[in-house]
């Protein structure tokens, strides 16, 4: 487990906090239970143990310590055997809704597992948790347990109700909510790492007005200048067989099996001219796992985003993160398996860009806005 291992110090600070927050309880709810927002709790993890916050991240886990990737979560403790909420597949139903029950089950299960794997490839993982603090009358709960695959070999006990298919794989309990598209997993929250108690301030804004000169408060300027999405397919929902992410296909000279880019729509530059540096001008993309790549813009319209190599980008997301073979056509349904079809650009300098991957629809998505 994680909790266990970290120094006293910081997981003094991350409980001193989980209590500020919950003590500022009656501003959100009347309940003698106090109140958590996840997006609260996945920042006071993050702060307190130094992990990579990857929140903004269209990926399985929240966070990143080293090698472990970890799913942050919070929810009432009730009877210590609850059902929550661990993905979501709105945007993959034609892969398996027309399937049979078990056939389902096992394409949502295969989905669920391919995102665990995409996290560990993009991050360089070797182990999954979950850290829960669970939330009860007067409390906090600290629990941990790993974050497993589904062993679709081993999937029993299929139960099909009204609006829900239940099912478990010998390790774990799973419910499929059909009218939301949620998988479900129930945790058995017996085993305790710690516990403390949260006094709920009566009137929090007037304890808050009391410690805060609002006037006095430095609002710190983004790190961020501006973002864009940008699809990783062309029209049509089609990964072009020589083009784009498929470019070491294409026909003419010979190419690296690795050459490819991501297509950048004219929209993109109308929109935001200034985004990018002009057509071949270097620049860095610093991939998730903080590696900086070489780049630029090049071919006509500066439609394409490549590594300055030609081939580096390509050995990053065919091989390194999609795990495809030298020579297989990476498809849309693969995206779609995988749950993301979009890349997000963070314009940090004009010199230095992060680029991550995003959920499917996030560029279309995007572009609806103007």
């Amino acid at each position: 487990m994680f909790f266990s291992k970290q120094e006293k110090k910081r997981v003094d600070n991350y409980k001193d906090l989980l209590q500020l927050v919950g003590s500022l309880s009656n501003m959100f709810s009347d309940s003698t239970t106090p109140y958590l927002y996840y997006r609260i709790a996945e920042k006071v993890f993050c702060q307190s143990f130094l992990s990579d916050d990857l929140s903004r991240s269209d990926v399985a886990i929240d966070s990143k310590y080293n090698d472990l990737g970890i799913g942050l979560k919070t929810f009432l403790k009730n009877n210590d055997k609850t059902l929550q909420k661990v993905a979501e597949f709105n945007k993959d139903k034609t892969l398996y809704e027309m399937l049979p029950l078990r056939k389902k089950i096992e394409k949502i299960s295969l989905l669920r597992n391919e995102r665990i794997n995409f996290s560990k490839n993009i991050y360089g993982l070797n182990d999954f948790l979950y850290h829960c603090v669970l939330r009860d009358e007067g409390k906090f709960y600290i629990f941990e347990e790993k974050m497993d695959l589904i062993d679709i070999n081993n999937i029993k006990e299929i139960k099909e109700k009204k609006s829900a298919i239940y099912f478990n794989d010998g390790i774990h309990e799973y419910s499929f909510s059909l009218s939301k598209s949620t998988l479900l997993k129930r945790f058995k929250t017996e085993n305790i790492l710690d516990t403390f108690g949260v006094d709920i301030i009566d009137n929090p804004l007037e304890e808050l007005q009391k410690q805060i000169s609002f006037n006095s408060i430095n609002m710190n300027r983004k790190k961020i200048e501006s973002t864009i999405f940008l699809p990783l397919y062309g029209r049509d929902y089609t990964v072009f067989e020589k083009s784009g992410l498929n470019q070491w296909n294409a026909k003419g000279r010979v190419r690296d099996s690795n050459e490819v880019y991501i297509p950048i729509p004219s929209i993109i530059h109308r929109l935001y001219p200034t985004f990018f540096p002009n057509r071949d001008i270097s620049f860095y993309l610093i991939l998730p796992n903080k590696t900086k790549m070489k780049s630029k813009v090049c071919q006509d319209g500066s439609k394409a985003l490549m590594s300055y190599s030609n081939k580096e980008l390509g050995k990053w997301i065919l091989r390194d993160v999609l795990n495809l073979e030298e020579g297989e056509l990476l498809t849309y349904e693969k995206l779609q398996i995988i749950g993301i079809d979009s890349v997000r650009i963070d314009k940090l300098t004009n010199n230095e860009y992060e680029i991550n991957f995003s959920k499917c629809g996030s560029y279309e998505k995007f572009i609806d806005k103007f």
